[in-house]
């Protein structure tokens, strides 16, 4: 095989990927599945007693698996624009959670060091924080794209 099949193909993989989307339907399963999430993290934080922190942790990644469903489902009619605003959406969330995720950890360090006037440690925002801000931003921004096009 020579070089430039084998630049077509994986081109092709590409555009693939690219265009995945989920039918319609799991936006409804995404929107369950993190709305169950929310209300599970609050009956943890309010009503369990003891060790459950395994139970933060499954309650975290499947928030995030259904924001990502409900990010990746398509709409019921689906055109070039909708497409065109959803990789808009994308792009904004990109560089917003990446602005985010540089910016955050030195607020927080400014305004812990305000409130408590004893030193305060550094904190770098874990992984589940910058991929709920991000997919938050992706799906506001797509929403309100949408609304107003």
């Amino acid at each position: 095989m020579n070089t430039e099949k084998l630049m077509e193909n994986e081109r092709k993989q590409l555009l693939k990927i690219g265009k995945f989307r989920l039918p319609h339907a799991f936006m409804t399963l995404g929107v369950i599945v993190t709305i169950l999430s929310i209300i599970m993290m609050f009956v943890r934080a309010w009503v369990m007693d003891g060790d459950t922190e395994w139970l933060k942790l499954l309650l975290q990644k499947t928030l995030l698996v259904g924001m990502l469903v409900m990010s990746v489902s398509k709409d019921k009619f689906e055109d070039e624009m909708t497409i065109s605003l959803r990789a808009q959406s994308y792009a904004v969330a990109f560089i917003v959670g990446v602005v985010y995720a540089l910016v955050m950890p030195y607020v927080e360090f400014g305004v812990s060091n305000v409130v408590h006037s004893g030193g305060e440690v550094y904190k770098d925002l874990g992984d589940f924080q910058v991929l709920l801000f991000m997919l938050m931003i992706q799906l506001m921004f797509y929403h309100t794209l949408k609304r107003t096009r």
